[in-house]
């Protein structure tokens, strides 16, 4: 064995075809040579484009430095007749190389040879450190060096001018220079995960940025012409040791802030971030969430606050009408604002951790709608207990603005007048609340205020109709009809496609409705305490509402179960409690969705 030649034991193993070639940090340079194979430069002639990726390398092979020079056919005889791709007058001069993935610590000054050189991937090696040539690629545009060992650049790096997308992540740079901001065409920045304990004044020129991500450093503070970016998106400043942030009223296209993980105290001024759409502040120090932040994020999406210090919200949070994702896990709260159930578009919401003495257990762990239902709940309870009108007296302005919800419930009122319509068309509201009155049908003035109107609440009244016209309420997220005298809807309300809750309970429906299976957005139908006979899951009826997550058909009239109800797996909640039929049995039913919906599913025929 020690007579055989070392390098004809690694050709032997570069030859076998159900293994690749066995590399280690012992391969000689012969070997990586090796690796550059004449198909491979023969391809990156034709298109411009080379890939040594997940090879094994420990060293570049040198020919890949010079591979813009190479001559492949040394033949003096030219055969016009025959197309040959592989002629030095079709040759691409090298504009992608991939060496990403290997155990390269070195790049060698001849990298200054690759001048048309645009897209550059050095990711997942060992180097440590940069030649000064490489300042000379000044045709490059986008250069990935991340998941290396680099500790600084060379001064001749912000040389590279040209570049427009960057990421130097997962490295251990402790300093970048001013002169970075020369970079001024980057689009993209990743400086994530490396150990920068300050930033350049100089970043304030790089004007071009869309997406900046700083996070994982030692970041204390941010540098004020941080707000020059005006073009900037998204910034990731996670994962340092900030205490506090700049005002960022400038940064008006900025769409997400991602500011997780640091220490920051308070909430600092928004005014002028109209584009910003998700806000992430979760694990730091902040204790309050003020009436001015509620007036400047009306635009907000998602505000992401859990593990926190919040001791208070304040009532004016209904101006968030936007927001969709509310997560307060993990603060101080001991009461909630009256207004918070008034945030109409509001998918998620979080409250675990913190000291609600006055919400059940239940209830803050039942989820977003249960939550939510408990808030509406508790606005109208609280406007009745609180509120002693005359049936002349109706809320001023001011007040339809502040809240933008028109709460008239338990006034015995039999009609509303046009002008509190107006009132409340000028205040844009969202929210209207007609519930424990003596109406016999819907104000037709609810017609002025379709264009915003989100939540309608009529449960409780006379009603025994419902006029066409409701399908002008495109906007309508939220019907309660509960408690009325309904024995039909009209085949418009299928048209109210935003519509995510219907309540029909306590009518004199015998059949769900044909419209209420039009509404494709519809997740909760309470159809309780009616005279429904029948459960149609067919392919044009409860089949077609694929976001249905809770089926409320408590206390009807309903003979047979159908086993194919067992398939509507999107269901969270299935209540049926209180019908004829006899099975299943209560015993099945009791003991939650899950089950009964597996026992339903055990019964579909095979046949």
């Amino acid at each position: 064995m020690c007579d055989i030649d070392n390098n004809l034991c690694n050709q032997n193993l570069y030859e076998m075809k159900e293994l690749p070639p066995v590399k280690s940090s012992f391969n000689d340079k012969k070997a990586d040579e090796n690796e550059l194979s004449m198909g491979l430069i023969k391809s990156a002639k034709r298109t411009g484009q080379l890939s040594l990726s997940n090879r094994g390398l420990g060293t570049v092979p040198d020919n890949v430095w010079k591979i813009d020079d190479l001559v492949l056919d040394e033949t003096k005889e030219v055969d016009f007749s025959r197309s040959d791709n592989n002629q030095w007058w079709n040759a691409e001069p090298l504009k992608t190389l991939d060496l990403s993935s290997n155990a390269i610590k070195v790049i060698s000054p001849n990298v200054k040879f690759l001048q048309h050189i645009v897209n550059l991937k050095l990711h997942d090696n060992a180097i440590t450190s940069l030649p000064a040539e490489f300042g000379e690629l000044k045709s490059l545009m986008s250069l990935s060096i991340s998941h290396n060992k680099l500790t600084t650049l060379p001064i001749e790096f912000y040389k590279l001018t040209d570049l427009r997308w960057l990421s130097i992540s997962h490295n251990a740079l402790a300093k970048i220079e001013p002169d970075f901001g020369d970079l001024v065409m980057l689009n993209f920045l990743d400086l994530s995960h490396n150990k920068l304990a300050m930033l350049p004044p100089g970043m304030g020129y790089l004007v071009r940025l869309v997406e900046l991500n700083l996070s994982h450093n030692e970041l204390q503070e941010l540098p004020p012409d941080i707000v020059n970016l005006r073009d900037l998106k998204k910034l990731n400043i996670s994962n340092n040791s900030l205490k506090k942030l700049p005002p960022l009223g400038e940064l008006r296209k900025m769409e997400i802030l991602d500011a997780n993980h640091n220490d920051i105290e308070e909430l600092p001024d928004f005014y002028g971030c109209t584009a910003l759409k998700e806000l992430y502040l979760a694990n730091n120090f902040i204790k309050e969430i003020t009436e001015e932040f509620c007036d400047q994020m009306q635009h907000l999406n998602v505000l992401n606050i859990r593990d926190n210090k919040v001791e208070v919200l304040p009532e004016n949070i209904s101006l968030l009408q936007k927001l969709k994702r509310l997560d307060l896990t993990n603060n101080n709260l001991n009461k909630l604002p009256r207004n918070l159930g008034l945030l109409s578009q509001l998918q998620s919401i979080n409250m675990e951790g913190n000291k609600l003495s006055f919400v059940r257990q239940d209830v803050i762990r039942g989820g977003t709608e249960r939550m939510m239902k408990f808030l509406r709940d508790r606005i109208t309870e609280e406007v009745v207990n609180e509120t002693r009108y005359t049936p002349d007296d109706w809320p001023d302005k001011y007040t339809l603005k502040k809240s933008q919800a028109l709460m008239v419930a338990g006034r015995e009122l039999t009609n509303v007048p046009e002008h509190v319509f107006s009132a409340a068309a000028d205040a844009e509201v969202h929210i209207v609340d007609f519930s424990k009155n003596k109406l016999t049908s819907i104000p037709t003035g609810v017609a002025r205020i379709s264009d915003t109107l989100s939540q309608l609440m009529l449960c409780s009244n006379n009603i025994s109709s419902i006029p066409p016209e409701i399908s002008s309420c495109r906007h309508l997220q939220y019907l309660d009809l509960g408690k009325n005298n309904l024995d039909s809807l009209p085949q418009e309300v299928g048209d109210l496609k935003n519509l995510r809750e219907l309540v029909i309970s306590n009518n004199k429906f015998t059949k769900i409705p044909r419209c209420v299976y039009e509404l494709e957005n519809l997740e909760i139908l309470l159809a309780a305490e009616n005279k429904i006979d029948e459960i149609n899951v067919s392919s044009d009826a409860l089949a077609k509402l694929k976001k249905l997550a809770v089926l409320d058909l408590a206390n009807n009239n309903i003979v047979t179960v159908p086993p194919e109800l067992g398939n509507f797996t999107h269901l969270r909640t299935l209540e049926l409690m209180g019908n004829c039929f006899r099975q299943p049995r209560h015993a099945i039913l009791a003991k939650g969705t899950a089950s009964l919906l597996s026992y339903l599913r055990d019964r579909i025929p095979t046949n």
